[in-house]
């Protein structure tokens, strides 16, 4: 059996100068195989063609481009695109392409799975299953046919971003590095429920944009809807932030998933109003859309349109982010998870017939 193949994909260029040295290249081959990969995405090393013959076979013995495809697909309507990946390991991860207007945004995936086990996710419903390598989090990018029509890449995908951090800063630096995609940081957003210590590396770090999910501004509501709260309280999170200037590029935002009956009426805005005033920040209205097994429901338009003009007449610049993909279940974990019930059930036939 031969031994499997070591990824390029996700290499820092320091990396990739260590490689190519170490099979007796020239310092400069990294940045050729930076350049073939990041700036012409090719699907393999033979077609790195100003590398010499040799140096190529050299490569191949023990490395591949790594990229993988996407093994199913789902089109919406709206022009909404889910995809999922498989895993080595046989597990899924999914990443969503939203294009709307001039913009097109590709939602990546973290994790397989998630500790943070929020109330209102399908991805924490299915436990936490492991960390995805920097080379799988930049596939998700890398493998896509609208790949070069990008304009936004946003970590809100499965997973806990900051539980994963040193991967999703390798591939921040990939994607923002003149070696790599050239991106400006203002191109892409990391979310987080509000991993304290996972934020203030972060934003020492990198220079992307940071989201924060809020959900509720009352503590002990939150603690129901997000366990996490427990841990990383919203009030300790909205009073670290205060300590970093958020006025130039990189833009601060929170995310406030509105439930019917929840955390919908103007009491809930004034609570964030005090929260959250004198912080520079946006807050991003979002609409529920129930998932199975959760007893939660979105409210209607008009009420999610007076949350709104409340907090921005007090202040507070929100938005009500616009719903994309209802019809391919956008909302993450919902194909991964329907995709693996798939699977045991395929599993539980197969051994029912051998059975007979």
């Amino acid at each position: 059996m031969s031994e499997k193949k070591i990824s390029l994909l996700g290499k820092t260029l320091g990396e990739l100068t260590e490689i190519v040295t170490s099979l007796g290249m020239p310092k400069f081959t990294g940045k050729q195989v930076a350049r073939w990969m990041y700036g012409r995405k090719v699907a393999s090393i033979d077609e790195m063609t100003d590398l010499s013959l040799k140096n190529r076979e050299r490569l191949k013995k023990m490395y591949e481009v790594g990229a993988s495809a996407p093994v199913h697909e789902m089109r919406s309507v709206d022009g909404t695109v889910k995809y999922l990946f498989r895993t080595p390991d046989n597990n899924y991860i999914e990443s969503v392409y939203i294009p709307d207007g001039e913009r097109a945004t590709l939602c990546v995936s973290s994790q397989v799975g998630c500790k943070m086990n929020c109330k209102f996710c399908m991805t924490g419903k299915q436990g936490f299953s492991g960390n995805l390598t920097t080379a799988q989090i930049l596939n998700q990018i890398y493998s896509i046919p609208e790949r070069d029509t990008l304009t936004n890449v946003v970590f809100m995908g499965m997973g806990e971003p900051m539980d994963n951090l040193d991967a999703v800063l390798r591939s921040l630096e990939v994607l923002t590095a003149d070696y790599g995609y050239a991106w400006s940081p203002k191109r892409i957003t990391v979310s987080t429920v509000g991993l304290r210590r996972g934020m203030e590396r972060f934003l020492k770090e990198s220079d992307c944009h940071l989201a924060v999910s809020m959900h509720s501004p009352f503590p002990a509501q939150r603690g129901e809807l997000m366990p996490a709260e427990k841990a990383f309280s919203i009030r300790e999170i909205v009073d670290m932030l205060r300590g970093y200037d958020f006025s130039k590029q990189r833009r601060l935002s929170f995310e406030y998933i509105v439930f019917g009956g929840v955390n919908d009426n103007l009491a809930y805005a004034k609570e964030l109003v005090k929260l959250v005033r004198g912080l520079d920040c946006r807050v991003n209205l979002i609409r529920f859309h129930a998932i199975p097994g959760v007893d939660l429901q979105g409210t209607d338009a008009d009420t999610m349109l007076a949350f709104r003009d409340y907090l921005t007449r007090h202040g507070v610049f929100a938005t009500i982010r616009a719903s994309r993909g209802e019809d391919i279940f956008a909302a993450c974990g919902m194909l991964s998870t329907a995709e693996k019930q798939a699977e045991r059930q395929h599993v539980h036939k197969d051994k029912t017939k051998i059975n007979k």
